[in-house]
């Protein structure tokens, strides 16, 4: 059976990172989700995410296709991140995605046993300073969202919704990349066959 590798962590943890690099070097499929929010500098449509208005969603939402959807009010205005069945392909192999808590448990209730959760930690005062580096790249930083974002990260990814969710597994990021990375490529050859 092929495996679906769910990457998640708080925000700043570097999931985006260490997804890349295992997209690189690793035979797996992309899980790519839908979100309403606007582009970031950098970012492609259908790399990252799906770039979608509301009418969008709505309409794929109406037909059935939704398995997951997030609704967060931010001080922009209203965001949705969802996964459509069209996101995950697990038919034509191993497949790696990157998302909530949320969202893993609901994949998994969708998926069954083939979800394998790949946590990313990283101390609180390290990820706050690499949201602000990152945040500070941007042309137009949106520093109060990021604050809201760390801050809803203390609640989203309690000790007891780790619990909940049957999440056991932590891959530290706070030393060098490439341990981290190393660790995660282990654990996931336990899983493919």
């Amino acid at each position: 059976m092929n495996c679906i590798f769910y990457i998640m962590g708080k925000s700043s943890s570097g999931k985006d990172t260490i997804y890349n690099r295992i997209r690189s070097e690793e035979k797996l499929l992309p899980v790519v989700l839908y979100t309403t929010r606007p582009m970031r500098e950098n970012e492609e449509n259908g790399r990252e995410y799906h770039f979608v208005d509301r009418a969008c969603f709505d309409k794929m939402k109406s037909e059935g296709k939704v398995i997951e959807e997030r609704i967060y009010n931010t001080i922009h205005g209203e965001w949705i991140y969802f996964t459509s069945r069209d996101s995950i392909d697990i038919e034509k192999g191993n497949c790696i995605g990157i998302g909530t808590l949320e969202s893993y448990v609901k994949i998994k209730e969708y998926f069954g046993e083939a979800v394998v959760p790949i946590y990313i930690e990283v101390e609180d005062g390290l990820r706050l300073a690499r949201a602000v580096e990152r945040e500070r790249l941007q042309t137009n930083p949106k520093y109060a969202e990021l604050c809201r974002r760390f801050l809803a990260d203390s609640s989203d990814f309690s000790e007891e919704k780790l619990k909940e969710a049957g999440i056991s597994r932590r891959f530290s990021n706070e030393g060098k990349i490439e341990e981290c990375i190393d660790e995660i490529k282990m654990e996931m050859r336990t899983w493919i066959k």
